[in-house]
């Protein structure tokens, strides 16, 4: 039992969308997570604020490790997006056949 929120284009679209999105955040969520120095420029550091090199280290690594997870979230939110586009897709599809 189900009902369609949205069209058959806008489905697919939805599909496409959450497929590019799990893999690019996916990639880079493992990227982060392997402290890509290319994304260094990325991380939240405080200006200014190193007072030793052991401190600026653990910012670092905090930084990583944070937007690696964050990654990881915003990819785990784009299988929900699929799971439901993928619905709609199909429910469109279903009903279209049942015309």
């Amino acid at each position: 039992m189900g009902f369609t929120i949205c069209g058959p284009k806008l489905s697919l679209c939805g599909l496409v969308l959450s497929v590019w999105g799990i893999i690019q955040l996916t990639l880079m969520g493992v990227f982060y997570y392997i402290r890509a120095v290319a994304l260094l420029e990325d991380l939240p550091l405080e200006e200014g604020a190193h007072d030793s090199i052991e401190h600026f280290i653990t910012e670092v690594e905090t930084g990583y490790d944070q937007n690696a997870y964050n990654c990881w979230i915003a990819a785990l939110l784009y299988v929900i997006t699929l799971v439901i586009s993928g619905h709609q897709f199909w429910m469109n599809n279903r009903s279209s056949v049942n015309m």
